[in-house]
């Protein structure tokens, strides 16, 4: 009586448990927003009181600016399949998916990487003038929680080989909420600084 007693407060816990951490996901996504949501609303008042940054947008590049945006698209999709096959406890899917999507991350910032230092080569700073401030800024910001995401979908990722993530498997489904939300960040970012041209 005393174990079955035990194993129904544990069984109870577990709803409440996974119900505060997802609270708590929601709560970081907010404040993320609220930060993210400040910096776009200023850029926006900034650009239509500044025609000439139209001028500035030119100097961006659309095709890697896309691409960036294919692959973080693409990588939403695989950590998408990364919970579906935790759901499952399908290991190996799941495993996979979170590694693809990882790389996917990586592949990201790479780009990103490879378009910063081709702005850094003709002059263009975050002290070259307002627009820069703003691009570096946000596109800095974001590539940081780019980065962040990939931790944890890695550190998910080792976890699943050792065969240790199906007692969390929740935390596939958290981290992916968090990913999802640094990939809606990047499609309003995309079309306010490369498509205002």
């Amino acid at each position: 009586m005393i174990m079955d007693g035990a194993a129904h407060s544990d069984s109870a816990q577990m709803p409440t448990a996974h119900f505060t951490a997802k609270l708590a996901i929601w709560w970081l996504i907010g404040s993320e927003i609220m930060i993210f949501g400040g910096l776009i609303g200023s850029f926006i008042l900034f650009r239509l009181a500044r025609p000439q940054w139209a001028e500035m947008a030119h100097h961006l590049s659309v095709p890697i600016g896309s691409f960036n945006t294919l692959i973080l698209l693409t990588s939403s999709y695989t950590m998408v399949r990364a919970f579906v096959s935790s759901g499952r406890r399908d290991r190996t899917a799941t495993c996979w998916n979170l590694l693809v999507t990882a790389l996917l991350g990586l592949t990201f910032l790479c780009v990103k990487g490879y378009e910063y230092a081709g702005k850094f080569s003709h002059g263009y700073y975050p002290n070259a003038g307002l627009f820069w401030a703003f691009y570096f800024t946000m596109t800095g910001l974001h590539a940081l929680h780019v980065l962040i995401g990939i931790i944890a979908i890695l550190i998910l990722f080792v976890f699943g080989l050792r065969d240790r993530l199906w007692p969390i498997a929740s935390r596939v489904e958290f981290t992916g909420l968090y990913w999802h939300f640094v990939d809606v960040v990047w499609i309003f970012l995309f079309p306010l600084l490369y498509l205002t041209s």
